[in-house]
C-alpha cells in the first residue's frame, strides 16, 4: 500500500537531504522544496500526508507560510495536513506561536533522529485518526463484526472478508438503515488499506451546485479545496446515496473512474486517483439507468463486485443480541442507564418487522434508555416506543403528515419539494433533541458538516429551535 507522502521544506541543502534520506529509509514517500514558493506549488500538485518546515527561509518564513495555510485551506473537511516546524534558533515564543497557529509539534536543530522518526510517526497516527473521526463523527460505533449469530450473518461476514482482500471496487445494496455504511467501514477495516484514511460522503446531502467541488475539490488563486478524492489518498471512498448523484457529476466521475486521475473545479493539473471506492444505494440503480437517471457506463464501472445487505426481517434471530450490543455500547460510550430487557419486551422485539431496518433499532435502543431509569424494559415501554415510531415514520411506507401537508408537497417542483421536507424533517429532529446539531446528525445519519451547510441553505437557525424547545418542554 502507498506510504505516507512527506514534503520537507528547507533552504539548507545539507538537512533536506539528509531528512529526505532518514525518512526514505523508513519507507515513507518523501520530497523536498527549497523554499515556501516551491512549497506551495508543491503542495497544490499533491497534498502531502505530512510537512516538516523550516522557520527561517529567504522568501517567507515558516510561521507566516503556516498562517497562509490554515488561512486558505478548509480544515473543517479534513483538507489540512499536519505541519511539524524545524529550527535552530528556536525560543519558546516561536514554539508557542507555531503551536497557537495549528502546527502538530516543533523539533530543534541539530535534529534528534530518534525524536524526528517518533514525532512524525506521532503526528500521522494522530491525523490519520483526527480524518477519520471527523468522517464518521455522526457514527457512534467502530467497524465491528456483524452481530448475531445467524447464517445469514456468517455468510455476509465469509463475503465482506473474502472481498476486502481484493482491491475491485464494491457497490452494496439494500433497504434504508440496513447498515451499508457499517458494512463498509468493516469492508475497509479488513482490507490492506485498513491503516490509511477511510472517508465517507453521503451524496443525499449535497446540493448539486456543490456536488462536484466536494468530490474533486477546487482551486482558486492560492485557495485550495482538497475534495474527498483526495482526503482518501491511498484509503478508502466510501460513497453512500449514489442514486442521488446529479448528472454532471456522475459524468465526472465516469472519466475519473475510466482514465485514474481527475481535475479539481478550476484546476490545470490532473491527480491520479488513489483510493478504492465504495459506493452504496437503496434504489435499484438499474431501473434508474433505464430511465436515464444513471449513467449505464458509470453503473458497470461501480458495480464490480455487489453485495446485497439483507434486512433485519430475514434474519431475526439475531435481534437479542444486536438490542443487547447497541444497549451495552450506548452505556459505555453515552454514559446512559443500563437497563435490562424484560422476557415479554425481548419477545415483542423479535418478532417486530423492523421496517426502519438497523438504525430503527438504535433508535428505539436509545429511546429506551433515555426514557426511564427503571432497571427493567418493560413490554409497555416496547409497545409505547414501537408506536411512537410508527406515528412518527411510517404509515403503509408513507410519510404521515397533518393538513394535507404531503398533498401540498405533491404540487412543488421536486426539488422545491425536497427542501420543504427536509427542513420540516431537520426541524422537527431538532425541537426533539433540544437544538442539538450533533445529536440530529446522529439520527440523520450525516455528517455534522454537511448537517451545517444544509441547515444554512435551507435557513434554519438551530439556537432559536432550542429555545422553541425549551419553551414547549
Amino acid at each position: 500500500m502507498t506510504s505516507a507522502y512527506i514534503l520537507v521544506v528547507d533552504d539548507e541543502p545539507d538537512i533536506r537531504e539528509l531528512v529526505q534520506e532518514i525518512l526514505q529509509d523508513e519507507d515513507y514517500e518523501v520530497d523536498i522544496a527549497e523554499n515556501g514558493t516551491v512549497a506551495k506549488e508543491k503542495c497544490r500538485l499533491k497534498k502531502p500526508d505530512l510537512v516538516l518546515l523550516d522557520i527561517w527561509m529567504p522568501d517567507i518564513d515558516g510561521i507566516s507560510l503556516l498562517k497562509e495555510w490554515k488561512e486558505t485551506i478548509n480544515v473543517n473537511t479534513t483538507d489540512d495536513f499536519p505541519v511539524i516546524m524545524m529550527s535552530g534558533h528556536g525560543s519558546v515564543e516561536t514554539a508557542v506561536e507555531a503551536t497557537r497557529l495549528g502546527a502538530y509539534d516543533f523539533l530543534e536543530k541539530p535534529l534528534s533522529l530518534a525524536k524526528l522518526l517518533l514525532t512524525v510517526e506521532h503526528a500521522l497516527e494522530a491525523y490519520k485518526l483526527d480524518k477519520e473521526n471527523q468522517g464518521m463523527r455522526q457514527q457512534l460505533f467502530s467497524a465491528d463484526e456483524p452481530v448475531g449469530k445467524s447464517r445469514v450473518n456468517e455468510q455476509l461476514l465469509h463475503k465482506i472478508k473474502e472481498i476486502a482482500q481484493h482491491d475491485s471496487r464494491v457497490l452494496f445494496v439494500g433497504e434504508p438503515g440496513s447498515g451499508k455504511s457499517k458494512y463498509s467501514r468493516l469492508l475497509h477495516h479488513l482490507s490492506p488499506r485498513s491503516k490509511q484514511p477511510y472517508i465517507e460522503l453521503g451524496v443525499a446531502t449535497l446540493d448539486s451546485e456543490y456536488s462536484a467541488r466536494e468530490f474533486f475539490g477546487s482551486e482558486k488563486d492560492e485557495t485550495i479545496y482538497y475534495g474527498v478524492l483526495e482526503q482518501a489518498q491511498a484509503g478508502t471512498l466510501y460513497i453512500d446515496d449514489i442514486g442521488d448523484m446529479d448528472l454532471t457529476t456522475q459524468g465526472l466521475l465516469l472519466s475519473t473512474l475510466e482514465t485514474g486521475k481527475f481535475h479539481r473545479i478550476g484546476g490545470i493539473e490532473s491527480i491520479p486517483l488513489n483510493c478504492r471506492i465504495i459506493t452504496a444505494s437503496h434504489y435499484s440503480l438499474e431501473e434508474f439507468v433505464k430511465h436515464n437517471k444513471f449513467k449505464s457506463e458509470l453503473y458497470y464501472q461501480l458495480n464490480v463486485l455487489q453485495v446485497k445487505i439483507p434486512p433485519l426481517r430475514e434474519h431475526c434471530e439475531d435481534i437479542p443480541d444486536l438490542l443487547n450490543y447497541y444497549r451495552d455500547r450506548f452505556v459505555q460510550q453515552e454514559q446512559f442507564n443500563y437497563r435490562s430487557f424484560s422476557i415479554a419486551g425481548l419477545n415483542k422485539l423479535r418478532n417486530y418487522a423492523w421496517p426502519g431496518n438497523l438504525l430503527e433499532l438504535k433508535n428505539l435502543v436509545q429511546r429506551l434508555l433515555v426514557a426511564s431509569d427503571d432497571e427493567n424494559i418493560s413490554l409497555n415501554e416496547v409497545e409505547k416506543s414501537i408506536e411512537y415510531h410508527t406515528k412518527n415514520n411510517h404509515t403503509n411506507n408513507k410519510v404521515k403528515t397533518s393538513d394535507n401537508a404531503l398533498t401540498e408537497l405533491f404540487t412543488h417542483p421536486l426539488k422545491e419539494a425536497r427542501e420543504l421536507f427536509e427542513k420540516a424533517y431537520l426541524e422537527e429532529k431538532l425541537i426533539t433533541v433540544g437544538g442539538s446539531v450533533g445529536k440530529v446528525a446522529q439520527l440523520a445519519g450525516v455528517e455534522r458538516t454537511h448537517l451545517y451547510r444544509k441547515m444554512k441553505t435551507l435557513g434554519i437557525d438551530a439556537k432559536k429551535i432550542a429555545q422553541k424547545s425549551k419553551r414547549l418542554k
